[in-house]
C-alpha cells in the first residue's frame, strides 16, 4: 500500500525534516519503490497561496535525485501533499504518480490516496478526466466534477468540508480510501484504515526521526507564533503524541491546527471487502527492508 504525508501550517514553513524520513519509506525502510510526488502551494507572503509547485517521479523516492534535492532545498508552504507509491492499481509511470493536481475555481487543487477501489466506475461528463491508469485519480475527477456541481464558486472550508463528508462515502465504500486533499487554503484528511496527525507549536520539543537517525530540536528552528500539523500514513517520529483518525473519520486543517472533523461511514461492497482481507493478510506477512543506515541533516523551519 502507498504512504501519504501532509502538512499544513499557521505560517510559511518548510517539509524537510519530516520528507526526509517519509522519503526513506520510498523503497528504503519499507517496500513503496514505484513512483512518489509532492506539491507545494506556494505561499503569498504570509497567505497561503493558490499556485502549487508539483514535483513527481516514477523513481523510488529513497533514490531519486529530485527526492535528494527537495531534502536540503526548503519551500516554504502553507500546504503540502507528498506520496510514496506502491502500485496497486496502473503500471509504473509518471502519469500515475499522485499527487495529482487540476484546477477549480481559479485555484490548483492537490490530490493523493492510499488504498484501492473495487468496481468503481463513475461517469465522467465534465473537464475533469483522468490522464492515467489509476483508481486514485478517477476518484479524485469525481470529487472535483461534483464539488463543481454543487458550489458556483469555492465555498468556504466548513461548506466544502460538509459537502465532502457527502461525497466520500460513495467513494470509500468501493474499497481502502485514505486520501489527503488540499486547495491551498486547507488540507482535508480521509481515513479508511491508517492515517494520524499530530500538532507542533511552541513550546516546541526535541524530535527522533523513525526512518532516520536523526535528531532535531525544534525550538531552535521556530518561533512562538510557529504552529503546523504533520498528517501520515504511520508516525514519522518516536516520541510525539501521533493521534490516529477513526475510520471514516474526515478532517479538515486549516491555519496549522484541526478546524472540523465529522464521520463519513460507508458500508464496503463485497468484492472491496474481500479485497481488504487479502491486502491485510498480505501486510501482515510481508517483509520489511532493513533499516537505513544513520545520517545526520540539518533542519531548517518547520517540519
Amino acid at each position: 500500500m502507498c504512504q501519504l504525508l501532509g502538512m499544513n501550517s499557521h505560517l510559511p514553513a518548510s517539509l524537510t525534516l519530516s520528507f526526509t524520513g517519509f522519503s526513506q519509506r520510498g523503497g528504503c525502510t519499507d517496500h513503496h519503490a514505484d513512483g512518489w510526488g509532492i506539491a507545494f502551494f506556494e505561499s503569498e507572503g504570509d497567505l497561503p497561496g493558490k499556485a502549487a509547485r508539483h514535483f513527481v517521479d516514477k523513481e523510488s523516492a529513497s533514490t531519486s535525485p529530485i527526492a535528494k534535492m527537495l531534502k536540503s532545498y526548503p519551500i516554504k508552504s502553507h500546504n503540502v501533499v507528498a506520496h510514496v507509491r506502491k502500485a496497486t492499481v496502473g503500471a509504473v509511470t509518471l502519469e500515475n504518480c499522485h499527487p495529482f493536481t487540476r484546477e477549480l475555481w481559479g485555484r490548483y487543487w492537490v490530490f493523493a490516496h492510499n488504498g484501492d477501489l473495487k468496481e468503481f466506475n463513475p461517469p465522467l461528463h465534465g473537464s475533469f478526466k483522468p490522464v492515467g491508469t489509476t483508481d486514485s485519480e478517477l476518484a479524485f475527477c469525481w470529487l472535483l466534477q461534483e464539488l463543481n456541481k454543487s458550489h458556483a464558486t469555492v465555498p468556504s472550508i466548513e461548506e466544502l468540508t460538509h459537502t465532502l463528508s457527502e461525497l466520500v462515502p460513495k467513494i470509500a465504500r468501493h474499497g481502502t480510501f485514505n486520501f489527503l486533499l488540499s486547495n491551498g487554503q486547507a488540507l482535508w484528511a480521509h481515513a479508511s484504515t491508517k492515517l494520524c496527525y499530530v500538532v507542533r507549536q511552541h513550546p516546541f520539543s526535541e524530535v527522533q526521526l523513525k526512518d532516520e537517525d536523526v535528531t532535531v530540536d525544534l525550538s531552535q528552528l521556530n518561533g512562538p507564533e510557529d504552529r503546523l500539523v504533520i498528517v501520515v500514513t504511520e508516525p514519522l517520529t518516536t516520541n510525539e503524541a501521533w493521534v490516529a483518525m477513526e475510520a471514516g473519520e474526515l478532517h479538515a486543517f486549516a491555519d496549522g491546527q484541526p478546524l472540523a472533523r465529522t464521520m463519513c461511514k460507508a458500508t464496503l461492497i463485497a468484492a472491496a471487502a474481500a479485497a481488504a482481507a487479502q491486502r491485510e493478510a498480505e501486510e501482515a506477512t510481508r517483509h520489511m527492508p532493513p533499516r537505513s543506515a544513520a545520517v545526520r541533516v540539518a533542519a531548517p523551519q518547520g517540519g
